[in-house]
Order: C-alpha cells, then sequence, then structure tokens
C-alpha cells in the first residue's frame, strides 16, 4: 500500500501543474482550484487502482467535473455579488510553465477569463480543453460523459458566444510593460495629464471590492471618469505607505500594491490601439490571499 502511495504520489506531482492550470481557468480562482487539485488527489488514493487506465484523463476527468458542479453554484452567487466579479490573480513571474504557449498565456488574461464567463460550465470545459489543453474530442467525451460529436456542438457554441471582437488584442510584451511602467509612475505622482495621454477616450476602470473594502460598485467609463476614479481611491481609501511595484501577473505586466511586503491591490490593464482600453483592479483581500502566501513563499526562499 505505501509503495503504491508513494507511486501515486510521483505521478500526481507530474500532472499537478496541468491540473490546476485546467482548474483555475475553470474557476477564475486560485484558491479554490487548489482544493480541487487536492480533491482529486484524494479521490485517486481511494479509487481501484486496477480501475485506472491513464491517470491523466482519470485526473482531468475528477477536476473537470468537480469544476462543473463548482460553476453551477458559483452562476448564483456571482449574481448577488458586491461589484463587478474579477479573477483571483496568479503570479506568473517565477512559473514560466503556466504562460509556457501563446494560448496559455493568452487563456490567463483577465480578458479571456471574464469571456468565458459567458459560456455554460460545459461549453468553458470543452473550449479549454481542446483550443487550449490539446485534448483530443474523444478524451473530452469520455471526461464529460458524452460523445464526440455532442464536443462538437458545444465547441461550436462557445465560439458563437465569444465574438471575436473580444479577443484579447496581441501587444508585444516590450509594449505591454512600458505602458504599464508608465500607468504606474502617473499614478503614483499624480500625473491627471500623463495618465489621461495613455488612457483611451472609452476606457473603463473595473474595481472588485467584493464588498470587503471600498470599491466603486458599478464599472467606471470614460477616460476622465476613470482618471478621477483612480487619482480618488488613491487618495481616500489606500495608506500613505503604499508601495507599487511592476510584477508578472496572469502572464503580463502588472502593477501590485504593497503595504509592509503584503499586497493589497492588482492592477491589470488591457490595450488597444496603443492606449489603455480596461483597467482591472482587483482589491479583495479574500482574492489576495494567495498571492500574498506564494510572495511570501518566494521571499522565504530568495533569504
Amino acid at each position: 500500500m505505501m509503495k503504491r502511495n508513494e507511486e501515486t504520489g510521483r505521478i500526481f506531482q507530474e500532472y499537478r501543474l496541468l491540473l490546476f492550470s485546467i482548474a483555475y481557468r475553470m474557476l477564475g480562482e486560485a484558491s479554490a482550484a487548489e482544493d480541487v487539485v487536492q480533491e482529486a488527489f484524494v479521490r485517486w488514493l481511494q479509487s481501484d487502482e486496477q480501475a485506472v487506465q491513464s491517470p491523466r484523463s482519470y485526473l482531468t476527468t475528477i477536476v473537470v467535473r468537480l469544476c462543473i458542479d463548482q460553476l453551477r453554484t458559483a452562476r448564483a452567487q456571482r449574481e448577488v455579488y458586491v461589484g463587478p466579479w474579477l479573477p483571483e490573480p496568479v503570479a506568473t513571474g517565477q512559473r514560466p510553465e503556466l504562460t509556457a504557449t501563446a494560448e496559455l498565456a493568452e487563456s490567463l488574461s483577465f480578458a479571456f477569463l471574464l469571456m468565458l464567463e459567458k459560456l455554460s460550465p460545459r461549453e468553458r470545459a470543452v473550449l479549454l480543453l481542446r483550443e487550449v489543453f490539446d485534448y483530443e474530442y474523444p478524451e473530452i467525451a469520455a471526461i464529460l460523459g458524452t460523445n464526440a460529436a455532442s464536443c462538437r456542438q458545444l465547441l461550436h457554441r462557445a465560439r458563437q458566444h465569444l465574438s471575436q471582437s473580444e479577443r484579447r488584442f496581441s501587444v508585444p510584451p516590450a509594449q505591454q510593460e512600458q505602458l504599464t511602467a508608465r500607468f504606474m509612475q502617473a499614478t503614483a505622482e499624480g500625473d491627471v495629464e500623463g495618465l489621461l495621454g495613455l488612457l483611451a477616450d472609452e476606457a473603463i476602470l473595473f474595481t472588485d471590492g467584493g464588498g470587503k473594502v471600498r470599491a466603486a460598485l458599478k464599472p467606471i467609463q470614460g477616460a476622465r471618469r476613470v482618471a478621477r476614479g483612480m487619482f480618488g481611491a488613491l487618495r481616500k481609501w489606500f495608506p500613505a505607505d503604499l508601495e507599487p511595484v511592476l510584477s508578472e501577473i496572469n502572464g503580463q505586466p502588472a502593477i501590485v500594491g504593497l503595504v509592509q511586503g503584503k499586497p493589497v491591490g492588482v492592477i491589470l490593464l488591457h490595450l488597444r490601439g496603443g492606449r489603455v482600453s480596461r483597467i482591472y483592479g482587483v482589491v479583495n483581500p479574500e482574492k489576495l490571499r494567495w498571492l500574498a502566501g506564494f510572495m511570501a513563499t518566494r521571499a522565504r526562499a530568495e533569504l
């Protein structure tokens, strides 16, 4: 039994990143994704060893089905969520395997994760498994307990729901980093005109406080209103010792606000035509716990 558990643990570690990657994109929450992956491991330990022909398929099936169940509950919860709901930010700077391909990197962006909210749980699963993780239709059909034809139909509907115009525009990493750094400098210095020069006229600011901290309850639209909202929030709601730093979050340069080394806010920018078209700000402390834990672990490792 001990030998089996050791072998199971070794194989599980081999697939752990894949399972987390699927679960996070399904749920948009890193902490919940970790819980799902751990539950999959427990169920595998309790399974009939002879019945598991492919650990990868078996574990993926458990993870996807658990995520589908959670999403059905999450839909009702998000309808009464206080203010805009945004995904839970994930640090990727020290984990290049999370963004190893263009598809993996794009599918981590807030813009993509928010598009997935338009899909049913099963549509979301098929789209991710097929287009991001390159699973074959027979594999996906087995995971969902259906047939390949139904999976193709689910993917077709998913593509229809996600209009091509909403897809993330490809922005060179150097330009993304430069604009993010300029955005951080302008906000830190209170440079209104400098910030306006970076914003598209129709820019939108989304802030997720989840009712835990003060944040705008509705999206703020229009460059000047967004600028006023940014500076107003920094002046009224954040301490004077707030330290903004650039960090890679969800596969792109982002601004992390630190107070005594702990993250109290994350800002990600969505660019279009060389301007900032959308700003995503996460200040809900519950959504920063996973990031805080990761940063603390990294800091200890660097000592």
